[in-house]
């Protein structure tokens, strides 16, 4: 199956959501949590040929989605998707286990699903921020988005992995920089009060 999405960052879910129905749009499923894990092979095949292995864990359910690799688009994420539940979770990871399977990335969010007519709206919080997905014709979705406000310009082609993985490395350069200038700081403040430390009977002047 070809999937054809287009994903807006948005402000407020909140406010979004109150646009979606004022514009008829049906709720199939209120804010649920979910759990993702992506699986790669030790030569990262899947990865190199920009295809994706997910698991995701809704509640007592799961699901595994096989992702083709992503055809040229400048607005759109078009990729084929095939998806299929996983009724034992605890052997099918042994499963992928035994096949050579290691899991390579993680990521939890948030969403609720709607619909106007024969396009699936969801609304997402993430580590990477707050967005909406929109999934069907690539008219009807343009049409949508238009009517809240938002046009082409607007669609993002980046995934929830790459978004994710960039916020994380920022966090981590931030915590690194930060961890590095106090630990300077700290060097030259031993530094400093090691070179002029007192003699025994004198009193610091700081």
């Amino acid at each position: 199956m070809l999937e054809i999405e287009a994903k807006i960052k948005v402000d407020n879910l909140k406010v979004i959501k109150e646009k979606l129905l004022a514009l008829g749009c049906q709720v199939e499923k209120d804010f649920y949590r979910e759990w993702n894990a992506f699986f790669d092979f030790p030569d990262s095949h899947l990865t190199r040929n920009k295809q994706a292995l997910r698991l995701r864990v809704v509640g007592k359910k799961a699901f595994l989605t096989f992702k083709g690799q992503p055809l040229k688009s400048r607005s759109f994420k078009i990729r084929e998707e095939l998806e299929t539940e996983v009724k034992n979770l605890k052997h099918f990871k042994k499963i992928l286990k035994k096949l050579g399977l290691k899991q390579i990335f993680e990521y939890r969010k948030k969403r609720m699903m709607l619909r106007k007519d024969k396009v699936k709206i969801c609304l997402d919080e993430s580590e990477a921020g707050c967005f909406m997905e929109l999934e069907g014709k690539r008219s009807d979705l343009v049409r949508l988005a238009k009517q809240l406000g938002y046009s082409r310009k607007d669609f993002l082609t980046a995934d929830y992995v790459q978004m994710i993985k960039a916020v994380r490395g920022q966090n981590y350069s931030s915590s690194s920089s930060n961890s590095s200038s106090s630990s300077t700081s700290n060097s030259s403040s031993n530094s400093s009060s090691s070179s002029s430390a007192p003699s025994s009977g004198s009193k610091s002047s700081s």
